[in-house]
């Protein structure tokens, strides 16, 4: 037994004393652990927010900043009309309908409140995009430092206690089941800090831990690896070595749309094809509907020659490229070299090394299919999920940006119920043990929309931080 587990018994058994005590401890300072921190905080409770990483946010400030929220004052002053029961469909159809239909009606039911909370929390929603999944523009979108830098400041106003350089390492379980605080390391110390109220795991997935990737996602193999340093699955193994129940690990997939020189912390990530764009491989053929979710299309990447595509647009599309917003901004992507650009379809081929005679073929054949209004290949008939109208990719000049599939986030994890808190196997809860973001399952079943990973975070986040306090 290690010195650690040793530890954690002797706490549960009343044979070591705890170092320090809260009401209310959340592991992770993500979205997720600030949004459960800060509820717990507001129903007057004393929390510590413990973070294992030198700074804060975690894998939220890598991601695009997507929020999943419908029928948002910013939707309708672009006059986008969206409703729960929109949203509830789109998540159950492109989750393939094996997401937990309970987390799913939790999620709708809480999402307006939560996108009115975090505005109160001063998080400044920018703009509205179409994403993945979304049969109406749903990406809600924020700047995820200034989002995190909002909470934080709340958080510190409402009197969290928070410690950087601060791992939890283990649980603590009393002998009537309750978890009572945890183990942690804070510098060169080993202590152990009891939680009267529960413990928040906040702790993120697991993309980094290529042990945990290779028993949950065998296929992602070629995918490239990025998320946050943290991002190894402690509190995953930590939920199961009390014998929590696991959701979704079946369906880990990687996203597409990363450029394949991107970094192991750099999202690189640009998707031209929820605005026209479509994809080919290197012999310049399509492979996919391009409405599809960047998860399903993730998957038919890695199956192509080198796991490498291509999306392919034209000027019409890049006019519609949104500045500071990481996936909409195929102009930054032209300026940094990401996207090739060419004034004919044979010179873009030449440039991206694809065969010229297949790729005209294959764009010449897309361009009659848009004008007819469907997709004789592959059935796409729209930009994404039934929004949008094809066009077809005909106006100079040309545009390329070489794509594959990366694991940046593995949405799948600890079982829990529709209160956040973490069930056994048998799905029974565990009690003082609550989870919220990345490091659950059951909402995203068999793939993904844009903007539910942020949005649960949020949602999911207050409603385990509510849970610990009581309420």
């Amino acid at each position: 037994m290690s010195e650690l587990d040793q530890l954690a018994r002797a706490l549960a058994a009343g044979l070591a004393d705890w170092a320090r005590e809260t009401e209310v401890l959340v592991a992770g300072a993500g979205l997720a652990g600030f949004a459960a921190a800060l509820e717990a905080a507001q129903a007057g409770r004393q929390v510590m927010l413990l973070e294992k990483q030198p700074e804060i946010g975690g894998s939220t400030l890598l991601s695009g900043g997507a929020m999943g929220f419908a029928g948002t004052a910013e939707q309708i002053a672009q006059g986008i009309a969206d409703s729960d029961e929109r949203l509830a469909e789109d998540l159950l159809s492109v989750g393939g309908r094996q997401n937990d239909p309970a987390l799913v009606a939790t999620y709708v039911a809480h999402q307006r409140e939560t996108h009115a909370w975090l505005k109160a929390m001063g998080v400044v929603f920018r703009s509205v995009q179409l994403g993945g999944g979304q049969s109406v523009p749903r990406s809600n979108r924020v700047d995820t430092r200034q989002m995190i830098g909002a909470l934080a400041e709340r958080a510190a106003a409402a009197g969290v206690v928070l410690a950087t350089d601060t791992a939890v390492l283990r649980l603590v379980r009393g002998a009537e089941g309750r978890v009572l605080g945890a183990v942690v390391r804070l510098g060169d110390q080993v202590q152990g800090i009891r939680a009267l109220g529960g413990v928040v795991l906040a702790t993120g997935g697991f993309s980094r831990n290529e042990a945990l990737l290779a028993i949950y996602a065998p296929a992602q193999r070629q995918a490239l690896r990025i998320g946050g340093r943290g991002n190894v699955g402690d509190g995953l193994l930590m939920g199961c070595a009390l014998g929590a129940g696991l959701r979704d690990m079946g369906h880990v997939r990687g996203t597409f749309g990363v450029h394949p020189a991107a970094g192991p912390e750099d999202l690189s990530i640009i998707h031209p094809i929820y605005k026209g764009a479509i994809a080919v491989n290197r012999e310049g053929h399509r492979f996919t509907d391009e409405s599809a979710s960047y998860k399903i299309i993730g998957d038919a990447c890695l199956q192509q020659p080198g796991g490498l595509a291509f999306q392919v647009f034209d000027a019409p599309v890049m006019a519609q490229s949104v500045p500071g917003v990481a996936t909409s901004d195929m102009a930054a992507g032209l300026a940094d070299g990401r996207v090739v650009q060419a004034p004919t379809l044979a010179a873009l081929a030449e440039k991206l090394g694809i065969p010229v005679a297949p790729f005209e073929a294959t764009v010449a054949r897309y361009n009659a299919d848009a004008l007819a209004g469907r997709d004789s290949q592959f059935g796409r008939t729209a930009l994404a999920a039934g929004y949008g109208r094809l066009h077809p990719i005909a106006e100079a000049p040309f545009y390329g940006l070489p794509s594959t599939s990366a694991v940046l986030a593995t949405y799948a994890g600890l079982a829990v119920d529709t209160g956040m808190r973490v069930l056994d196997v048998f799905g029974t809860p565990i009690e003082g043990l609550f989870a919220a973001g990345e490091v659950i399952g059951g909402l995203h079943g068999a793939a993904y929309m844009t903007g539910s990973s942020l949005g649960k975070s949020a949602i999911f986040g207050r409603l385990a931080g509510r849970g610990a306090a009581g309420g």
